[in-house]
């Protein structure tokens, strides 16, 4: 093979190394100023490497060009392929004629007619686009012309048509994506959706990233029948130990609307800031501990719960809780002692205002890790905690708790008895504050507390010839029940112990410790590879009161492991007394064949007999299906059910297509949802009902994130009481 060399200069006579060209082929001809090149040509030039059947260089005009079977590589970056090229050495532009590009990165291709490139831009007439198989593409966009720039790597097109298959089914002026990896401003797909009784609903979202530390997603919406809004979220990285987001939205609803569901606000608004550090106090204060400091925010706030029931049209992807909780959590850790501090801020979304709902203000408190005397026989740890219990209305207090447990243990006949005894001390003080003159209930005052405990258990396994065995036995006595109190603790004891409920035990969070007997029994399988097959364990609480002794709830844990496939989870609660179980959960979950189906019960019974059947029984169900049938369809189906109320909490059904380079689902969505509303019953409930659309495009849109396309259509929805 032969070796041409070019060096072409560049308004000087210096040699340039990034504008030299190297032809390789295995035969050449000179006519004139002109070069021909036939048989295997191979380009180099930059980090382009380029192959042809022949090729043809001017060395007046620049110009190198190249015939048949054209490939072209640039780097890792994108393959081009053509018929012929042109190629102009001193201008810096290239020609292809067909034009076909592959970017390798994300697998999209665009071809077109022509490509005139100049200076990393990139121009390209009458072309299409897509992800798919060039052969027969499931989707393509067709352009009239097109433009890329190949240092940011952004693609604008123009009056582009989207066709599935040869079907058009959309048409937009321009669509502008880039074939980058990295974040980029702009357009994200937006969400669409049709509802009787809200009208057309749309949401657009907008992507800023102007640095790799931060990103800003604004999202106006409007629903025709109802109102318009506007959600955003802004998330940072402030360190390489820190980072954060914040979530904002506000919505304002038509006056027909908001009259005609007599809603109890206009206008719905809130934020949500999250934020972690892992090592603040070093960072923040420019101190060199050397203990761990963390410390976690997660904030919110919302004037009602159509904040969050309106910040997306998915009725799956929101929480449907009745009070939200805000915290701000500190700690300082070393390996002896624990600092910590934290805020908590409970709102009720059940009630119309926050004013009486008891918040912690802060939490303050130090624990002393487990302290080991006399060779392991003697061990200790130390905990103390103070709150402040704060309401905007009410009495609020100032409640100590501190826990001082001590445990002797000793190990018999060669490790085959473990013996312990614990002393558990405990007291707690509240001091109130905030009360009027009549709350004579709310004294200052203080509890103690010590018990003893004795503990005695053995712990024995066996191995066989498939599996291992392993049982557990332990009896646990409680005694020595000592309490002093006064003040507060002494006036509310009895009615507390009655009806916890009381508005005057709301700081009222202690018990006695009675005289008891606890007896347990654990039981493991495990196979030869270690793997877990069985967990059983009993458990029997004797109770002794005087000369009186009671069973307490017989309780059974199971967890059975029938086949690789299928395991059965059971936990329940016999009471003596009532002759009756307390409580029954089970779960069975089977996963196989590409099935993964999950179905729980949970069932409870007061004991109440004065009460209501609803305030005296619990009964729900929940079940899910996943079911993969193939690489391309698979389906999903969820249920919540309320047996004892026959109200159904949440369904939801849908399949899911999938192919290489899109996806197609449809799912059918209820969910029973709260409203705030200024009607008889201050908290509401809406029972909602969807059809929810998505599609894929794959690369340019991403499965399983909000930037999918999605339209929901809503069925008609009902109001009902709580």
């Amino acid at each position: 093979m032969f070796k041409l060399f070019i060096f072409l200069l560049f308004l000087s006579t210096t040699v340039i190394a990034s504008d030299k060209v190297e032809v390789y082929a295995t035969k050449m001809d000179t006519v004139g100023n002109t070069v021909y090149a036939t048989g295997e040509v191979n380009v180099i030039y930059q980090d382009y490497f380029m192959s042809a059947d022949e090729a043809r260089y001017n060395r007046d005009s620049g110009d190198l060009e190249l015939f048949g079977n054209i490939r072209v590589t640039k780097g890792d970056d994108y393959k081009i392929l053509g018929e012929y090229a042109r190629l102009n050495i001193k201008e810096k532009t290239r020609e292809f004629k067909p034009f076909y590009m592959l970017e390798k990165k994300t697998k999209i291709w665009m071809s077109g007619k022509k490509s005139v490139a100049c200076k990393g831009n990139l121009d390209i007439k009458s072309g299409l686009l897509s992800g798919c198989n060039p052969n027969k593409p499931l989707w393509k966009m067709k352009f009239s012309s097109s433009d890329y720039d190949e240092k940011s790597k952004w693609l604008n097109m123009y009056n582009t048509r989207l066709y599935i298959y040869d079907i058009p089914v959309f048409y937009t002026p321009y669509f502008g994506y880039s074939l980058d990896t990295k974040r980029h401003s702009g357009l994200l797909m937006p969400s669409y959706g049709v509802s009787s009784d809200e009208g057309f609903y749309y949401q657009q979202s907008i992507y800023i990233a102007l640095q790799n530390n931060w990103d800003l997603e604004i999202k106006p919406q409007i629903r025709s029948l109802r109102g318009k809004g506007l959600y955003s979220q802004f998330r940072f990285a402030d360190s390489k130990i820190s980072r954060g987001s914040l979530k904002f939205g506000y919505f304002q609803e038509n006056q027909n609307y908001y009259k005609a569901k007599k809603l109890k606000n206009k206008e719905h608004f809130g934020f949500d800031f999250l934020y972690a550090n892992n090592n603040f106090i070093n960072q923040w204060f420019g101190t060199s501990l050397s203990g761990q400091s963390s410390i976690y925010a997660n904030i919110h706030y919302l004037n009602d719960v159509a904040y969050i029931n309106l910040s997306t049209n998915n009725p799956a992807s929101t929480s449907t809780a009745k009070q939200v909780r805000s915290r701000v959590n500190l700690f300082y850790n070393t390996d002896r002692n624990y600092y910590g501090a934290y805020f908590k801020y409970y709102e009720d979304l059940t009630k119309l205002n926050n004013d009486k709902t008891l918040q912690k203000l802060p939490t303050i408190q130090y624990h002393r890790y487990l302290d080991v005397l006399l060779k392991n026989h003697l061990l200790f740890k130390f905990d103390l905690k103070s709150s402040n219990i704060y309401r905007y209305k009410g009495v609020r207090a100032i409640q100590t708790d501190l826990n001082l447990p001590i445990t002797l243990q000793t190990s018999l006949f060669d490790q085959y008895l473990n013996l312990s005894y614990k002393s558990y001390i405990y007291a707690q003080t509240s001091n109130f504050n905030g009360q009027s003159s009549t709350s004579k209930v709310y004294k200052n005052g203080y509890y103690a507390q010590n018990y003893s405990l004795l503990q005695a258990s053995t712990q024995l396994t066996r191995a066989y010839e498939d599996f291992s065995h392993t049982v557990l036995f332990s009896a646990s006595y409680t005694f020595g029940n000592k309490t002093l109190r006064n003040g507060y603790y002494q006036d509310v004891q009895e009615e507390c112990l009655v009806n916890s409920s009381d508005p005057r035990c709301d700081f009222y969070h202690v018990s006695d410790s009675v005289e008891s007997l606890n007896l347990q029994f654990q039981q493991y399988l495990f196979d030869r590879e270690g793997s877990r097959k069985l967990y059983h364990r009993l458990s029997q609480n004797i109770v002794s009161q005087g000369k009186t002794k009671s069973l307490g709830d017989l309780e059974n844990e199971l967890n059975y492991q029938l086949n690789p496939s299928l395991s059965l989870y059971n936990n329940m609660f016999f009471n003596y007394k009532e002759h009756l179980f307390s409580k029954i959960y089970n779960k069975l979950t089977y996963n196989a064949f590409g099935a993964n189906i999950a179905l729980s019960h949970l069932f409870e019974d007061n004991f109440k007999k004065d009460k209501t059947s609803f305030e005296r029984y619990s009964s729900y169900m929940t079940s899910s299906l996943n079911y993969k049938y193939n690489d391309h369809y698979s389906y999903k189906a969820a249920l919540s059910y309320d047996l004892e109320r026959s109200t159904k909490k949440t369904l939801q059904v849908g399949f899911l297509y999938k192919k290489t380079c899109w996806e197609f689902g449809l799912r059918y969505v209820e969910n029973n949802r709260p409203v705030l509303s200024n009607a008889g019953n201050s908290f509401d409930s809406i029972y909602q009902r969807y059809l929810y659309l998505t599609i894929v495009l794959k690369p340019i849109m991403k499965p399983n994130t909000k930037t999918n396309s999605g339209f929901s259509y809503r069925l008609p929805q009902v109001y009902k009481g709580p």
